[in-house]
């Protein structure tokens, strides 16, 4: 004979006090964006390391590229800048040694905080980003 005892089809699971969203802060963000653009890997592979869909990647992605996701910064933004040339002197300088030569051109920033910074006029626009964006978050 068939057994005629209650047996409960589903399971209700209990859904944890934040719910079943996660919540990603700017900075989270902003983080998981920047390391999908890097060398270590395509943007599938960062979305299957952090859990989440491909389509929210893209659509952060999208953010972070119009400037909605600030990471708790200001979006970047131009600044003014001012090209001085060097002083001249007026007597004639003493000859520089053979090593000086081979120097390369430097330039000086002043960020709006006050701070300088010198680097090598040669250096890479996408390291000289980072650089004031550490110096500078404002």
């Amino acid at each position: 004979m068939s057994d005629h005892r209650y047996r409960p089809e589903v399971e209700i699971l209990s859904v944890t006090d934040t719910g079943r969203r996660r919540r990603w802060t700017d900075a989270q963000k902003v983080r998981i964006v920047e390391e999908s653009f890097g060398p270590r890997g395509s943007m599938a592979e960062t979305a299957r390391r952090h859990d989440i869909g491909r389509t929210l990647l893209v659509r952060w992605r999208r953010q972070y590229r119009n400037g909605e996701l600030a990471g708790g910064a200001s979006p970047l933004r131009f600044m003014p800048v001012t090209l001085a040339s060097p002083e001249v002197p007026t007597e004639p300088a003493a000859p520089k040694p053979a090593a000086a030569s081979t120097s390369v051109e430097r330039a000086e920033i002043t960020l709006l905080n006050g701070r300088r910074l010198s680097v090598a006029a040669t250096i890479d626009p996408v390291a000289l980003t980072r650089l004031v964006q550490a110096l500078d978050p404002s």
